[in-house]
C-alpha cells in the first residue's frame, strides 16, 4: 500500500509527497486545538456554554456575551496559541542546528536576552516611553544575545557543541542582568517587571494579537521553505556539505529566523520558559523528524500547551491570575529532568 500521497499542479508548477500518516495526525492536532479554543473561551469566571459561544463568534450572542468572549478572551486565547506556537518552533529550528534534543530558546541566550532588554526598558524608561516599545525592545535584546553568542562561538566556522556551551554561559549572564535591572529600577515598577519576567498574557488585546500574528505566520512561512535544509543540518556538518548546502550561511540565516520568532513571543508575553523544549520533542515522538511536518506539528502543539496552560492560571486560582509561566515552568522542568535523565542513560 502506497502511505504516500502526490499533489501536483501545472499552473503554477509545483510538485510534492505528503505521508498520509502523518497528515491524519496534523489533521487531528489542528482539530484538538480548534476544539480547545472553544471550550476555553467559554471557561472562566462567567461560565458561557459551547453553543453560546458558537453563536457569539458569529455575531448571535447578546452583548454581555460578545464583550467576553469577542474583547476578553478571544484575544488572550489567540495570542497564547500564537506565543506557543512561535516558541515551539524556534524551538524545533534550535534542536536540528544543535543536534540536540535539549535545545529551546534559552540555550542561545534568545529569551534571557528579551528579558533583560526588557527589565532594561521597564526599570530606566520609568514611563517616560509608552509600554507599546516593550516588544522593540526585547526583539533588540534577544537579537544582541545570540549576536553574541554566535560571534563568541566563531572558530573557522561555529560548531554545535561550542555554540551551545557558549549559549548556556550567555543566558546565565543575561538573566543576572535582569535581576540587576530589577534591583536597579524604581520600587513600585519591580512587581511589574517580576510578573511580566515570569510570563504572562494577562490584559491582551487584539493589538497584541495583530501584532505577532504577521510576524509568526510570515517567519513560520520562511522556515517551511527551510525544512530540506534543517534534515540535511541535523545530519552534521560534513553530511550537509556533500548534500550542497552552504552551512554557514544557512546556520546564520535559521539561527536569526529562531530568534526572531522567540523574541517577539517574549516581548508580548514575557518569558514563558520550556515550550521550546517540550512541544517538538512531543512532536517527534508523534510525527517523525521530518522537519516538513515536524515543524507544523510542534506549532500546534506549543500554541495547545500555552493555551491549556493559560487555561488553568486563570481558572483554577479565581480571582487571581497567576502567570501562565509558572505552569509551564512546573510541567517542563519535570519534563527536562526526565530527558536529561534519558540522555545520560543511553
Amino acid at each position: 500500500m502506497n502511505n504516500f500521497k502526490v499533489i501536483r499542479s501545472q499552473k503554477p508548477m509545483f510538485s510534492f509527497h505528503v505521508e498520509k500518516r502523518s497528515m491524519g495526525i496534523l489533521i487531528l492536532l489542528a482539530i484538538l486545538l480548534v476544539t480547545s479554543v472553544i471550550i476555553s473561551i467559554g471557561l472562566g469566571s462567567t461560565r458561557i456554554p459551547v453553543s453560546e459561544v458558537l453563536k457569539t463568534l458569529v455575531g448571535l450572542g447578546n452583548g454581555t456575551e460578545q464583550l467576553i468572549v469577542l474583547e476578553l478572551r478571544l484575544p488572550r486565547i489567540l495570542l497564547s496559541v500564537l506565543v506557543g506556537a512561535a516558541l515551539a518552533v524556534s524551538g524545533a529550528i534550535l534542536q536540528a542546528l544543535v543536534r540536540n534534543p535539549l535545545a529551546s530558546p534559552d540555550l542561545i541566550g534568545t529569551t534571557s536576552g528579551a528579558t533583560a532588554s526588557a527589565m532594561a526598558f521597564i526599570a530606566f524608561s520609568n514611563g517616560a516611553y509608552s509600554i507599546h516599545w516593550l516588544p522593540v525592545a526585547a526583539l533588540v535584546g534577544g537579537f544582541f544575545a545570540a549576536f553574541l553568542t554566535y560571534i563568541t562561538a566563531w572558530k573557522r566556522g561555529v560548531s554545535p557543541f561550542r555554540f551551545a556551551l557558549i549559549g548556556v554561559s550567555i543566558s546565565t549572564a543575561m538573566s543576572a542582568l535582569s535581576i540587576y535591572f530589577i534591583l536597579s529600577g524604581p520600587i513600585y515598577l519591580a512587581s511589574q517587571a517580576l510578573g511580566w519576567m515570569s510570563g504572562t498574557v494577562y490584559g491582551s488585546s487584539w493589538n497584541h494579537v495583530f501584532s505577532l500574528l504577521p510576524w509568526t505566520v510570515g517567519f513560520f512561512i520562511l522556515i517551511m521553505m527551510q525544512a530540506r535544509t534543517l534534515n540535511s543540518l541535523e545530519l552534521g556538518d560534513e553530511v550537509a556539505k556533500g548534500l550542497g548546502v552552504s552551512v554557514e550561511r544557512k546556520r546564520l540565516i535559521l539561527i536569526a529566523i529562531s530568534v526572531a520568532l522567540a523574541a517577539a513571543a517574549v516581548g508580548i508575553a514575557g518569558g514563558i520558559g520550556f515550550v521550546g523544549l517540550m512541544a517538538p520533542h512531543m512532536a517527534r515522538k508523534l510525527i517523525g523528524s521530518g522537519y516538513s511536518r515536524l515543524l507544523p506539528a510542534s506549532a500546534i502543539l506549543g500554541g495547545l500547551f500555552v493555551l491549556v496552560a493559560d487555561l488553568v492560571a486563570r481558572t483554577l486560582f479565581v480571582p487571581l491570575d497567576v502567570p501562565v509561566g509558572v505552569f509551564t515552568a512546573a510541567v517542563g522542568a519535570p519534563f527536562f529532568i526526565m530527558m536529561l535523565y534519558r540522555s545520560r542513560q543511553g
